[in-house]
């Protein structure tokens, strides 16, 4: 086809190379990318902490300056959609399956299995888990997303540049930008958003499958999983396929009205009133150990550096993962809006309803854990959840709304995927072929079949984290180059003046 640029056979012979070597010798490509993974996180975890910290005072200080009042298009641009529906946008493309998965799993486990610093099934474990919850899924990574996605939408809306990470960063490197160098960058972006998506494929997969074998007592295995991806497969493609105005709009508000209903039937049915002491405690305890948190390390304490590594680095390394498609995602549906509009829109919303998300979730799951009606510390991480609900009232109704809303979040989170990877194969286009985004969507989810039939996902799961690093230093550069064209267009604006 015509409109397809060469990081799509590129990227496509990366893949094949990669997901060829995870078929035929999982257990040797699990071990090689745990080993890197590993080097890169107890070398580099520094590195990341510093990153993450400067994205949010670099957020915090455009939205205080005059840049902010700069529109994310032409002066007379309005925006595309809604808030409500922009911020349901938001929320579903960059982490809502991940808060329905790890919700409940990651604020018990930071209480009763591998607590940061606290000693386990201890207060101070309780509020330390909802602390570092909020921290791994607050600030840091919406203002790392907001910042790409500033870049992104600043250079195509405002300066006609296509949408693609390379177009970023011709400020600096000028038309370089358009031959090899210009591909490369865009093959590492498409790279993570295939791999990272086709990781979110399988262990959404494995969670559904996990939920329907809770109501239905239907089989935990590898042809359950393969219909569940194919049945979503259709799905998505469809809702891809209709356009962003239509089937992913409808699904992201789809999502925002199943998320809030799963989220009041789990704060009204649950301990309501703990839930909501915890959450005011916890937030305040995230904001007045805001620095703290963003800069521990932890050099002298061989045991809190392993946690740091497990949690905190590997947290860091998946969103920079995630960074490209994300990010574009963002972009894209942001038009028209201001960038202090867009920075503290993409701040703020996400960040407060994912803490009082995992303050709902993490109080109910660790409640229970205390009181001992149900040990959910022994449950897998897809089972927790549904564990949970099983000691709850109408534990089938909870469980019903949780697997439609983790379907829809699968499906958005794809056909997002889907739109993006078009549109960074076919040289930026705002409106990719349908055939394209046919042909990647079915790509994530035969690398997701491949992968899970070999018990792959792990490996896969490393190599994107492993791509992390070079694409972070790609992030440095987009924000040297998004400053300098800020400041350009401040100049060019007075001039109009």
């Amino acid at each position: 086809m015509r409109k397809i640029s060469n990081v799509f056979y590129i990227t496509m012979a990366l893949i094949i190379l990669a997901v060829g070597y995870g078929a035929l010798a999982p257990e040797s490509f699990e071990a090689v990318t745990t080993t890197i993974k590993d080097f890169v996180a107890s070398t580099f975890g520094w590195y990341y902490m510093v990153l993450m910290s400067f994205m949010v005072a670099l957020s915090v200080f455009i939205i205080l300056s005059p840049y902010g009042k700069i529109r994310l298009g032409k002066d007379s641009d309005r925006p595309q959609f809604s808030t409500v529906t922009w911020i349901a946008m938001l929320f579903s493309a960059g982490m809502g399956i991940g808060l329905v998965f790890y919700g409940a799993a990651e604020p018990l486990s930071h209480y009763a299995v591998d607590p940061a610093t606290a000693d386990p099934n201890t207060a101070a474990a309780f509020k330390e888990g909802l602390r570092y919850s909020f921290f791994h899924w607050g600030f840091h990574v919406w203002a790392m997303y907001a910042i790409v996605a500033l870049s992104l939408a600043f250079f195509q809306f405002r300066k006609g540049e296509p949408g693609l990470i390379s177009a970023t960063l011709k400020p600096i490197f000028g038309k370089k930008m358009e031959g090899p160098w210009g591909i490369l960058v865009d093959v590492l972006a498409v790279f993570a958003t295939t791999f990272g998506v086709a990781t979110s494929l399988g262990f959404g997969a494995v969670q559904i499958n996990a939920g329907l074998n809770y109501l239905f007592g239907v089989e935990i295995g590898f042809l359950p999983q393969l219909v569940i991806i194919a049945v979503v497969t259709v799905l998505f493609v469809s809702s891809a396929w209709s356009g962003l105005s239509r089937g992913i709009k409808y699904l992201s508000n789809t999502n925002l009205v199943l998320a809030v209903v799963l989220l009041l039937f789990v704060l009204i049915l649950g301990p309501t009133l703990l839930i909501l002491n915890m959450f005011t405690d916890s937030f305040g305890g995230y904001l007045a150990n805001f620095i703290e948190m963003s800069f521990r390390t932890a050099p002298l304490n061989e045991g809190n550096r392993e946690w740091l590594n497990g949690w905190t680095i590997f947290y860091w390394s998946w969103w920079i993962a995630w960074a490209p498609f994300v990010s574009m995602f963002i972009a894209r549906v942001s038009k028209g809006r201001t960038i202090r509009e867009f920075l503290i829109g993409v701040l703020l919303a996400p960040t407060i309803l994912g803490a009082f998300w995992l303050s709902t979730f993490g109080t109910t799951a660790v409640n229970i854990q205390r009181t001992g009606a149900r040990d959910l510390a022994k449950s897998s991480t897809e089972l927790t959840v549904f564990e949970m609900f099983s000691v709850m009232p109408w534990p089938w109704v909870l469980s019903i709304i949780a697997v439609l809303l983790i379907a829809s979040f699968f499906i958005t989170s794809a056909d997002s995927a889907t739109f993006v990877l078009g549109m960074q194969s076919t040289y930026g286009s705002l409106t990719p072929p349908n055939a394209v985004k046919l042909g990647w969507g079915a790509i994530q989810s035969t690398i997701a079949v491949i992968l899970l039939s070999v018990n792959g996902l792990t490996a896969l799961q490393n190599t994107i984290i492993i791509a992390a690093l070079p694409f972070s230093f790609i992030i440095l550069l987009m924000v040297f180059s998004l400053l300098k064209g800020l400041k350009a267009e401040m100049l060019l604006m007075k001039r109009r003046k």
